[in-house]
């Protein structure tokens, strides 16, 4: 699975992307999403990285913000992923996991969910 472009690993991302319930992504406000090679520790333990603050956390979230990101790491996924549809689900339980961190679910919780 090393052979997927940065191009096309954004548009599988997109893709999986468009494919979420409405009721999980409808209420994201002031997010960006991102693909990068990798961390900027270079290792591939990390899959995704939710870069902001909780829904449940925002104080005064005023205009002006910068955006909140939601990176997904292309040489750690593909380095677990066997196959494009293993890949694909693995960018979308991903997205998943790094989505529930802007609604303010933590890594606890969502273990106890079955998406840790």
């Amino acid at each position: 699975m090393d052979t997927l472009t940065a191009d096309e690993f954004e548009q599988l991302v997109i893709d999986e992307l468009d494919d979420l319930p409405d009721e999980m992504v409808d209420g994201l406000d002031n997010v960006v999403f991102v693909t990068e090679d990798l961390p900027e520790d270079g290792s591939l333990d990390l899959l995704g990285l939710y870069d902001g603050v909780a829904l449940t956390d925002r104080g005064q979230y005023g205009f002006g913000e910068l955006p909140d990101r939601i990176i997904l790491y292309r040489m750690p996924l593909l380095a677990i992923s066997d196959d494009l549809d293993e890949l694909k689900d693995q960018i979308h339980i991903t997205l998943v996991h790094e989505i529930a961190h802007y609604y303010g679910i933590d890594d606890d919780e969502l273990h106890r969910l079955g998406w840790g």
